[in-house]
């Protein structure tokens, strides 16, 4: 059944969630990252979260959003396609993250269709924090006919190239700590009935992976220089694999260092695509 197109525009209920130090911490470990900026008592300006915690205080409101009767979203066929989030305010631990929801876009494409949600979230004091598109693809029930692909321009030699080990229990911790509770990330039966090859790690865990590439890399190890982090998921990652991030320079513009990247397996083919970062000079 296709998703009901005459809910684009609806907004939801505001969803509020405390960000505590343990939840925080809890969320960079899931990634493998010990950052003295999420851990460090003494640092200068004090603990801030990491830029890739802000999914877990709007994930209530997606999940508002795609538990809507009406909205008729089979999660079973939905697979995650894109994310773009920016970073407006750092996160730290005591605040209260107050996010809203609304279907920005419903689309058909050739083999499925496209749900876009737009996520805004302040803290207590009304402060904005960030900023998110999420897309999702729900398989099938499409138009027919083939999805234009747009090829990736060629970079030459990348700037930075990290190779990062995912966990064979990366999936587990991380679905603690973000509250992505999706069986396709633990259930090998289920993720198989889904058509997936087996467990498959979650999207977001992955562009974390990348959003640490970036900070460790370009940021000077502070988080709090990340201000936007986009990405076009392509292929799964699983557990155990060693993925490969590759970053080239695009320009710079309004006292920001706009970065080019992609994320690869262990072949060689793309994870990540089209993958952007703003960095503050």
């Amino acid at each position: 059944m296709p998703l009901n197109k005459d809910l684009v525009g609806k907004e939801y209920p505001p969803t509020t969630t405390e960000a505590t130090l343990d939840a925080m911490q809890n969320y960079a470990r899931a990634y493998n990252d010990e950052n003295p900026a999420f851990f460090g008592s003494n640092r200068a300006g004090g603990i801030v979260a990491p830029p890739m915690y802000a999914i877990v205080t709007i994930w209530a409101s997606i999940m508002g959003v795609v538990g809507d009767q009406d909205l008729k979203v089979d999660v079973v066929r939905l697979l995650h396609g894109e994310q773009d989030m920016e970073f407006i305010a750092p996160i730290r631990p005591g605040d209260k993250i107050t996010a809203s929801a609304r279907i920005a876009s419903i689309e058909t494409k050739a083999s499925g269709e496209t749900l876009v949600l737009e996520l805004n979230a302040k803290n207590q004091a009304s402060q904005k924090v960030n900023r998110t598109l999420f897309n999702a693809f729900i398989r099938g029930g499409g138009k027919g006919g083939s999805d234009a692909k747009v090829a990736e321009p060629e970079r030459g030699e990348p700037i930075v190239t990290v190779a990062q080990q995912v966990d064979k229990d990366q999936t587990y911790r991380y679905k603690e700590a973000s509250g992505d509770f999706n069986p396709i990330h633990v259930d090998e039966n289920f993720a198989k009935m889904a058509g997936l090859p087996g467990i498959i790690v979650h999207g977001l865990c992955t562009m974390a992976f990348t959003s640490k590439v970036i900070i460790d890399n370009l940021c000077g190890g502070d988080p709090v220089k990340l201000k936007r982090l986009r990405v076009r998921f392509t292929r799964p990652v699983l557990p155990g694999q060693v993925i490969t991030t590759k970053v080239w320079p695009d320009s710079e513009r309004e006292g920001r260092r706009i970065l080019a990247f992609e994320t690869f397996n262990p072949e060689g083919r793309a994870v990540i695509r089209s993958g952007l970062a703003e960095v503050a000079l």
